[in-house]
C-alpha cells in the first residue's frame, strides 16, 4: 500500500527526516512512535502531498506522488493533529460541504453522511452545530469527514491526543473497526498503549531517523530480555542489594521502590535458590518474574526518552516479514529495504550495534 524510499526533508540546516524507508502493507494498521521532534509530523505531512520531500520516492496504492499526486489524494483520507471544523455549521451540513468538494452527488453524500455518522457514533447529532461538539466527538467527525471519499489509505496525526479516557477508547474502538473492514490505516500517537494494544505494526523514529519497524510481536521481541529478573522485596530493600551484589553470577540491573532487577542467566532452579538465600538472609520476599517487553520500555531503549514524560508533555490537541513485490514501474535504487525490518540508525539490542 505504502512505500517510502530514502525519504529526506530539510529546513534550512536542520534534518528533520534522514533517509527514511518505509513499507506498510495493505490492511496493516501501522503505529509511528517517536519523542517530540522526531520527525513523525514531517513524514506524515510529505504522504499526503503537504510537504515536498528533498530527496526521496512516495508509492501509495501504486501511485507515484510526485507525478500522480492527484490519483494519491483520492487515495488518502488524513485526519491532523491540529485540525479546522467551521463552527458555524451544522454536523449535518460540514459534511455536505467537504462532500461538495470531493466532488461527490447530492444524493450519495445525504446516504454517505447518514452511514458515516452512524460508524463513528454521532448520528444523533446530524442537526447539532459543530461548535457544541465535545472535542472527542469533532475528532470523530474528522474522521467522518476524512472517509467521505472511501479513501483505501487512512492517515491520522494524534488522533487521541487531548482526548479524556472515554473518548481515547472509542477513538481506538473506531480505528479497529475501520481496520477490520479493510481500511490500512496509519496513526502516529505518544500513547504507546493504545498503539501496542490495537497495532499489527509499528514504526519507531528518532532525530529523522527510522530506528527500526516491523511486526509488532517481533519489534516487542527486540527488547526482551529472558535474563533480567524482577524481585518484589517486601522488607530490608538494602540488605537485598547488598546480598545481590556479594553474588558473583548475578549482576544488579537497577533498583526500584519495592523490586530489584537483576541478570541471571541461571535457571529456574537456580533462581529459587537465590530466592532462599535471600529468605535465609532475613529478606522478605513477595514474589519474582522474568521481566516481559512492552513498546514503553522499549521505545525507552531505542530513544533514550521515557514515555511518561513525553505524554505529560503534550500540548492538548509493521511490518511483514517479506515485503511484495513492489508496484510496476516504482523505481528501486537498491537502497529501499526490501525484508521485514528497517532501520536507518544505531539499534543497540544486547549490547550490538546495528548499522544500516
Amino acid at each position: 500500500m505504502l512505500y517510502l524510499g530514502n525519504l529526506s526533508k530539510s529546513y534550512g540546516k536542520f534534518l528533520a527526516v534522514n533517509n527514511l524507508s518505509l513499507h506498510v502493507p495493505k490492511g496493516d494498521l501501522f503505529g509511528f512512535v517517536g519523542p517530540n521532534g522526531a520527525g513523525k509530523t514531517t513524514t506524515i505531512r510529505m504522504l499526503c502531498g503537504l510537504l515536498k520531500p528533498n530527496y526521496g520516492s512516495i508509492h501509495i496504492n501504486g501511485y507515484e506522488l510526485k507525478h500522480q499526486s492527484e490519483a494519491v489524494r483520492r487515495c488518502i483520507g488524513y485526519v491532523p493533529d491540529f485540525f479546522g471544523v467551521y463552527d458555524n455549521l451544522k454536523v449535518k451540513e460540514y459534511m455536505e460541504f467537504y462532500g461538495s468538494i470531493y466532488g461527490i452527488g447530492d444524493d450519495k453524500i445525504r446516504k454517505m453522511t447518514g452511514d458515516l455518522l452512524d460508524l463513528v457514533n454521532l448520528a444523533d447529532k446530524e442537526e447539532v452545530y459543530v461548535d457544541t461538539l465535545s472535542r472527542g466527538m469533532k475528532q470523530r467527525l474528522c474522521v467522518a469527514r476524512a472517509l467521505l471519499h472511501n479513501p483505501q489509505l487512512l492517515v491520522l496525526d494524534e488522533p487521541s491526543s487531548g482526548l479524556d479516557p472515554r473518548a481515547r477508547v472509542e477513538m481506538k474502538e473506531l480505528l479497529m473497526n475501520l481496520n477490520s473492514m479493510g481500511k490500512t490505516i496509519i496513526i502516529s500517537s505518544h500513547i504507546l498503549s493504545d498503539i501496542a494494544e490495537m497495532c499489527n505494526s509499528v514504526g519507531i523514529m528518532n532525530k529523522g531517523r527510522l530506528v527500526t519497524a516491523g511486526r509488532m510481536e517481533d519489534i516487542l521481541g527486540l527488547g526482551r530480555n529472558e535474563h533480567h529478573l524482577i524481585i518484589q522485596i517486601r522488607s530490608d530493600m538494602n540488605k537485598a542489594v547488598e546480598h545481590m551484589r556479594e553474588l558473583p553470577e548475578v549482576s544488579v540491573v537497577s533498583v526500584r521502590e519495592n523490586e530489584i532487577v537483576i541478570n541471571f542467566a541461571g535457571s529456574d532452579e537456580d533462581v529459587n535458590r537465590i530466592m532462599i538465600t535471600l529468605m535465609q538472609a532475613g529478606v522478605m520476599v513477595g514474589g519474582y518474574h522474568r521481566e516481559e517487553s512492552n513498546l514503553e520500555t522499549l521505545f525507552m531503549q531505542l530513544t533514550g526518552v521515557n514515555p511518561m514524560e513525553l505524554q505529560n508533555n503534550m500540548a492538548p490537541q509493521g511490518m511483514p516479514d517479506t515485503m511484495p513485490q513492489q508496484p510496476a514501474g516504482m523505481p528501486n535504487n537498491g537502497n529501499m529495504p526490501m525484508g521485514g525490518m528497517v532501520n536507518n540508525g544505531n539499534m543497540q539490542q544486547g549490547g550490538a550495534g546495528w548499522n544500516a
